[in-house]
């Protein structure tokens, strides 16, 4: 199955991630150790199952972006390490949980870790990551922090449940999708980004200015990531077009087409999603529709929207290479190919 729409937006990719990748390169690698070190274990699977993950290729995006939050706001401590590295196991775990509940077999090119270890240990790891996250929080010895990220973890199951329960149903609406998507993606990206403020001990502004951030680019990231879908290359997806239409996930591009197709076009769409018929021959029909209707541009172009609160929750803090480097972020994840 080869079929790729290309995005307009795509063409011409200037933005990159370089900048913060640059500036939180020492850090960084502190970080990396502490997540080696905190995933080992005496019961040889865990540590197995963990790395599979943890070395598959992954941008640290989230963490990144704690170290980055408390850098721009003047933090010169330790704990910020900590953080990050509790949200990069935080991310992990509901990436191992997310391929159980999706049955996926792809995540990032590689096999996923249920698919060589099984189900059990994939969740069953995913536990150990969560728990091992929450003792370097209690580490840190900040109950603002800790309220945060425990906070972020509640949304995120209630996400996941939330999207069970819209799952293949094609009367869920866009407002439907977003709290969704809000819940799995955007809680943990305004989580990494607030306590970074939080341990520099900067103020309610600062921390709310981030936070905005966080969940504003959240959105924008996960919208893309939806559009992608249906708009990208396998080889730059770590997974396979149209794995979101086979499992009946309802995301915006699909969305848009079932409301503005014709009563024909709905009938198709239900079959193919309600009932479960995820064939090859489907999926080069609602491409069809999804490009009729120009539902991917309109996805992409939510995305954007909610890159532009993103810059401007960041506007009145002040100048430096840390915020010039958080801005790009935003044009990294709208105009990103991979």
């Amino acid at each position: 199955m080869g079929v790729v729409i290309s995005l307009e937006e795509n063409k011409n990719k200037l933005a990159s991630i370089k900048p913060l990748v640059d500036l939180t390169k020492a850090d960084m690698e502190r970080v990396n150790q502490l997540i080696l070190s905190k995933a080992g274990s005496d019961v040889q699977m865990i540590p197995e199952v963990a790395n599979h993950l943890i070395s598959s290729g992954g941008k640290r995006l989230r963490p990144m972006l704690t170290l980055a939050a408390a850098s721009l706001l003047g933090y010169r401590g330790e704990n910020h390490i900590k953080l990050a590295t509790s949200v990069e196991f935080m991310h992990t775990a509901t990436l191992l949980h997310d391929d159980v509940v999706d049955e996926s077999d792809l995540r990032r090119g590689k096999s996923t870790a249920r698919t060589i270890w099984g189900n059990q240990a994939s969740v069953l790891v995913g536990d150990f990551l969560l728990g091992q996250a929450f003792r370097m929080m209690v580490e840190v010895g900040s109950l603002e922090a800790l309220d945060v990220l425990s906070s972020a973890a509640c949304v995120i199951a209630e996400g996941e449940v939330l999207q069970l329960s819209v799952a293949k149903n094609m009367e869920t609406t866009e407002d439907d999708y977003l709290s969704v998507i809000r819940a799995k993606t955007a809680a943990l990206f305004a989580a990494a980004a607030e306590v970074g403020p939080i341990v520099a001990e900067t103020g309610k502004s600062g921390r709310n200015a981030l936070k905005s951030y966080g969940m504003n680019l959240g959105l924008a990231f996960q919208l893309v990531d939806d559009a992608l879908d249906y708009g990208g290359k396998a080889a730059d997806l770590g997974k396979n077009v149209g794995d979101d239409f086979r499992e009946g996930k309802i995301t915006l591009p699909i969305i848009l087409a079932y409301r503005r197709g014709t009563q024909e076009e709905r009938t198709f769409w239900r079959d193919a999603i309600e009932g479960g018929n995820g064939s090859d021959a489907n999926l080069e029909k609602a491409l069809g529709l999804i490009t009729k209707y120009g539902t991917l541009n309109d996805t992409i172009q939510r995305a954007v929207h909610y890159g532009t609160i993103a810059r401007d929750a960041l506007a009145p803090l002040p100048e430096s290479a840390w915020k010039s480097a958080l801005m790009e972020v935003i044009d990294f994840c709208i105009e990103r190919v991979n």
